[in-house]
């Protein structure tokens, strides 16, 4: 099983790493964001995958939908990292679904998520 691309694509984007870094770039599979990590940042994780199978011989592809939550000081910030990541993979893989915005009461920080349909050649 290939995982989904994220964050290749992501780290070479231009306009992802202006917004994210390049060294690194700030974009972490779910719950390995370091401690204090400088914002704007962004954390992915799978919510779903299946292999698409076939009645005769091995499936050659599989289907996963990640899940990306942006955090920001602003609400513009996150609005633009979240801009900048969907525009990267808009060409590779397909964003399902824009999810809420919402500002943490207690750590001030914004978030934007959203989903994504990516197909990955076995």
């Amino acid at each position: 099983m290939a995982a989904a691309p994220i964050f290749a694509v992501c780290a070479a984007s231009p306009q992802v790493t202006a917004l994210l870094g390049a060294v690194p770039t700030r974009l972490y599979p779910f719950g390995e964001a370091p401690e204090g990590v400088a914002k704007p940042y962004a954390v992915w994780q799978l919510i779903n995958g299946s292999p698409e199978n076939f009645l005769a011989g091995r499936p050659d592809l599989d289907g996963y939908t990640l899940q990306v939550d942006v955090y920001a000081a602003t609400a513009t910030s996150a609005r633009a990292v979240t801009t900048a990541i969907s525009s990267a993979i808009e060409l590779v893989a397909y964003v399902t679904r824009w999810g809420g915005e919402s500002k943490d009461s207690a750590t001030k920080n914004y978030r934007s998520s959203f989903d994504i349909d990516w197909l990955v050649p076995r």
